[in-house]
Parts: C-alpha cells; sequence; structure tokens
C-alpha cells in the first residue's frame, strides 16, 4: 500500500476562546434536589460546582461569544474564515445545524458550516477534521468549538448522571502554516459501536423518536452503565496517548501539557500515570466546571491559556473518550 501524500500545509492553532453560563450548581446545591451529599461527589468525581445554563438557552448563545473571544485574541475577522465546526450532541436544532446559526451570527458568510457528533471525543475528531482541511489545502481558516448544555438532557432525578454534567462552549482557530512548521503533528481516532448501549441518550433520534411515553420512562435523558464507562475510558485513552507517542518517535518528555476529557477525575490521574506525567504536567478543570462534554477539551484549554500554562511552541497531547463508543488523540504544537 502507498504512503500517504505528505500535507501541503500544517493546521496551526493559534488563539482560544470560551463561554460559561453565570449560574453555578455546587454540590451543596444538589444535596437537596437528590439523595447524595457534597463530599461524596467531590471524593468520587473531583467536581465541586458545574455551569448551568438557564432552560431554554441555546448553545449557539455561548458558541457565539465564545468564538467571537477566539477570533479577537487572534487578530482574525470573522468574514476571513473559510470554515467552522461545532463538536455538539446539545446543538440548537437537528436542522439547521449550529454551526450554520453561529456562522451567521458572526457574519461569517464565506465560510462553510457544519455540526459534528462523537459525544466526549467530539472536539478531538472535530479538530482533527478540521486540520485535514487545512492540510489539503482546502481551507486557510478553520474555526473549531467544542460544547453541550448537557442540561438539557440530564435527568436530575438521577444522582447517578446529574452529579457529573456541567455547560460551557469553547473555541479554537486553525490557520495554515508551513508544512513542518508548528501545529497539529497528528491525530487517531478510534471507534465501537458494540458498546454503544452503555452511554446513550435513548430517545434521542428516528430509533426511537419522541413521544409522551419516551418522556414518562425519561428516556430522553442520557444513561450510562457507569463502572463499565469508567474502565473502558482509562484503557481507551492510554491505549490512543500511548499510540501517538510511539508513531511519532517521541515520548512523555515530548508533553508539555496533557489535556485530557474532563469526565472524572479519577480517570484522569491514571491517565497520567501511565503515560509517566505528573499532575503538574495535566490540565484539570473538573472542580468548576464538571463535564461538560464536547466541551471539556476546548475549556480546559482556554484555562491552561489564561493560566500562562500555554505559549508559542508548548506541545499539548488532547487525549479524550466518549459515547459511542469513540476516543482520539491529537499531538500538537501551539501558536503561530
Amino acid at each position: 500500500m502507498s504512503s500517504s501524500p505528505a500535507p501541503l500545509f500544517r493546521a496551526k492553532c493559534v488563539a482560544v476562546g470560551s463561554a460559561l453560563p453565570e449560574k453555578r450548581l455546587t454540590n451543596d446545591d444538589l444535596e437537596k434536589m437528590v439523595e447524595t451529599n457534597s463530599d461524596w461527589i467531590l471524593s468520587r468525581t473531583g467536581i465541586r460546582e458545574r455551569r448551568i445554563a438557564e432552560p431554554g438557552t441555546p448553545l449557539s448563545d455561548l458558541a457565539t461569544p465564545a468564538a467571537q473571544q477566539c477570533l479577537e485574541r487572534a487578530g482574525v475577522d470573522a468574514s476571513e474564515l473559510d470554515g467552522i465546526i461545532i463538536a455538539t450532541i446539545t446543538g440548537d436544532y437537528v436542522m439547521p445545524t449550529t454551526a450554520n446559526v453561529v456562522q451567521h451570527k458572526l457574519g461569517a458568510h464565506k465560510a462553510f458550516a457544519f455540526d459534528m457528533l462523537n459525544a466526549c471525543n467530539g472536539f478531538v475528531a472535530a479538530i482533527s477534521t478540521g486540520a485535514s482541511f487545512i492540510e489539503s489545502g482546502r481551507a486557510k481558516k478553520v474555526l473549531v468549538l467544542g460544547g453541550d448544555i448537557m442540561s438539557s438532557i440530564i435527568d436530575y432525578t438521577d444522582r447517578n448522571t446529574c452529579i457529573l454534567f456541567g455547560d460551557g462552549c469553547g473555541a479554537v482557530l486553525l490557520e495554515a502554516g508551513e508544512p513542518d512548521g508548528p501545529g497539529i503533528i497528528d491525530f487517531e481516532l478510534h471507534s465501537d459501536g458494540g458498546n454503544a448501549d452503555l452511554l446513550s441518550v435513548p430517545s434521542s433520534g428516528s430509533a426511537c423518536p419522541a413521544s409522551v411515553e419516551a418522556i414518562e420512562n425519561h428516556l430522553i435523558y442520557l444513561t450510562q452503565s457507569g463502572k463499565q464507562v469508567f474502565s473502558h475510558a482509562v484503557r481507551r485513552m492510554c491505549e490512543v496517548a500511548g499510540s501517538m507517542l510511539e508513531r511519532n518517535n517521541l515520548n512523555n518528555d515530548d508533553i508539555d501539557l496533557l489535556v485530557p476529557h474532563q469526565a472524572n477525575q479519577r480517570i484522569i490521574e491514571p491517565v497520567a500515570r501511565r503515560l509517566g506525567l505528573p499532575m503538574d504536567k495535566v490540565v484539570v478543570n473538573i472542580d468548576r466546571v464538571a463535564n461538560t462534554t464536547d466541551g471539556t477539551i476546548p475549556l480546559a484549554i482556554a484555562d491552561a491559556f489564561a493560566d500562562g500554562q500555554i505559549a508559542d511552541g508548548t506541545r499539548l497531547m488532547l487525549v479524550a473518550f466518549g459515547g459511542g463508543f469513540s476516543w482520539g488523540a491529537c499531538y500538537l504544537t501551539w501558536g503561530r
């Protein structure tokens, strides 16, 4: 089999933006809603609070300011964008896509726009897709967003899921650069549909359309088999990050920051240990924003940037696992 042609360009990650709802839902608040307690939540998940949007808030209300902040930091006008990709499972609508809504709100009139559904691995898949457009020469500037209004599909009578999730959105701008310069060096994506039922929203499409019965049976909300998802997440995130290092002849000294999907502190820590990374080289914000699904990685990048942990030349490993099952990793050098 012949090898793939060398990319014409490398996709540079040049700026990041974020947006969170103002409302905070703390563990103490949840104690009053379901049978749980704050210390148990913290010890089992690492979460202290999560941000929750007001009911009826569309994702585009978070995606648009996140995008605007990102573009402002990059010094790029929306009219220069060639594409907008939004990773989400809680878009404004099934049709039109949230990316189309945001494209209009930004005034990015020449940009193609589409959503990607890949659960918690969505942002890694989206940034990899954006990079592919740039590597092929099909686009020069692609805005990649990840975000969810998870409160819209969470059953707040289910203590096993309602403690885990929050709302938020982040954005990263990709630009075309020299093929041997900084940017997205490699990515790897995987799927296993055989375990799809372990983490799903049963009534969310044509297989089980919304109905009175679906609502009464709570089928419109996210369900998961926590222990099984946990074990798969740790194993698969370690595997794909390790594969990325091996394929590129790298070791853990080549990672300045690990940016993992923020699903659970008890998933993040073993992944770091297996990669031989101290926790001071791991970005963690799950304590403040919980699991925002597609939003976790770009929001973590935004926090690390704000804290001065990310600058031009910083080497990042992004790694995620989510429903589907799907998982992936992306290795990149930040900046122009």
